[in-house]
């Protein structure tokens, strides 16, 4: 997980109106191959509504200079058929952090979808199965032999159940769909990131007793009584993390996560955010990706890119090496970057209409903030399920 600064990354020019939602052509292909795991593009087909989803996925080690094996703390879970039902398909990336990073996201990811598919409720109450399945993979990966005191990971999930999409997060990776609006094409955020920039959080976070500062604060070089740090976008360089009340740990920059137990006494739970969207023939695909992609590129940005291709195995590789260039441009190393892309096949006009020899690369964002146009996909509905954490 990486944290962003905030100045521009200037690249090279492009003529495409990210706002607008328009896409262009021109995008350089992802050349670092070091580290890099990418799936064929496959194919699932959903009869109770006789469309197909088309996808694929990718996931690049980040570069550590002075660690250069370190291995990659994210993972990605694609699981079709669920409970043997051809309708029903799960998606997830999960991205680990701290010592056992890996070892938790792995552990997530096998766990969470395992959890999912033995529960004879998940097709009855899909909500009520969602935020179930995450509070046991927590307790069950508590009850490992894994130390998650100051390890864990985010989760973000997609589960389509016929034309119904229910996307749970925990953490800040993302999920977008692309929304055909006219002769424009534009990115409808799935999840909110969960961060002490969201004053729910913050509020949230600091009844358990949590400290939020940045590292400055912390290290006495700013006022830690002035609690408010501006917008994600333009102060991700030095981000409000969560602290217990004397010490100078865990300084997480999340405010919700699977594992990271230290962190939960001050309010940092696995309990997910779900949203509910139901397909309409103005949906053409979806991405789930980590922050390592959206450190730098927004959710439009990321849509424009994925648009401008046919093959979700190209779409993958030009927006992890956009993502990737982004990062050694603003600091002297990469975050993991995994990203998944699923289009939507069958619904309606679904086809993008681009070749794939002229898309031009977007200007690196700080902070990848959320593109917001709700009107565009009914129904959206952002449900939080909460337990009681007494």
């Amino acid at each position: 997980m990486g944290c962003a600064h905030g100045k521009c990354c200037n690249r090279d020019s492009s003529t495409s109106d990210e706002d607008s939602g328009h896409y262009q052509r021109g995008i350089r292909p992802y050349k670092n191959k070091d580290g890099l795991t990418q799936r064929s593009l496959e194919l699932v087909h959903v009869p109770s509504h006789n469309f197909t989803l088309q996808y694929s996925s990718l996931t690049q080690n980040g570069y550590y200079p002075d660690t250069t094996d370190r291995e990659n703390q994210d993972s990605f879970c694609i699981k079709t058929q669920i409970q043997g039902n051809p309708n029903v398909h799960f998606f997830g990336v999960f991205d680990g952090h701290g010592q056992y990073g890996a070892q938790c996201s792995n552990f997530v990811k096998d766990k969470l979808v395992e959890i999912l598919s033995s529960d004879p409720t998940l097709l009855d109450d899909p909500l009520k199965a969602f935020n179930s399945a995450f509070l046991a993979t927590n307790s069950e990966l508590r009850d490992s032999e894994i130390d998650d005191a100051l390890s864990g990971t985010t989760a973000i999930t997609v589960l389509v159940v016929g034309d119904t999409l229910y996307v749970a997060n925990v953490g800040d990776s993302r999920a977008v769909i692309a929304v055909k609006d006219g002769d424009r094409i534009l990115a409808e955020d799935l999840s909110v990131d969960q961060t002490p920039f969201r004053k729910d959080e913050y509020d949230r976070v600091k009844l358990f007793g949590a400290r939020v500062l940045s590292v400055d604060q912390v290290e006495g070089l700013k006022d830690p009584d002035i609690q408010h740090w501006g917008d994600e976008e333009s102060h991700g360089g030095d981000p409000p993390r969560l602290w217990v009340p004397n010490g100078m740990y865990p300084g997480t920059a999340f405010t919700r996560s699977v594992g990271d137990s230290t962190a939960e006494k001050i309010g940092v739970i696995a309990v997910p955010e779900i949203s509910i969207v139901r397909f309409t023939p103005s949906h053409l695909f979806f991405v789930v990706a980590s922050d390592g992609v959206f450190e730098f590129l927004s959710s439009q940005t990321v849509v424009n890119m994925a648009a401008a291709y046919k093959d979700p195995n190209d779409a993958c590789a030009a927006i992890a090496g956009d993502s990737y260039k982004c990062w050694l441009e603003l600091e002297n190393r990469t975050d993991d970057i995994t990203i998944i892309i699923v289009q939507i096949k069958g619904l309606s006009n679904s086809g993008v209409g681009t070749t794939d020899s002229e898309v031009h690369s977007r200007p690196c964002q700080i902070g990848g903030s959320m593109n917001q146009s709700t009107a565009i996909v009914p129904p959206l509905m952002h449900q939080t399920l909460e337990s009681d954490m007494g």
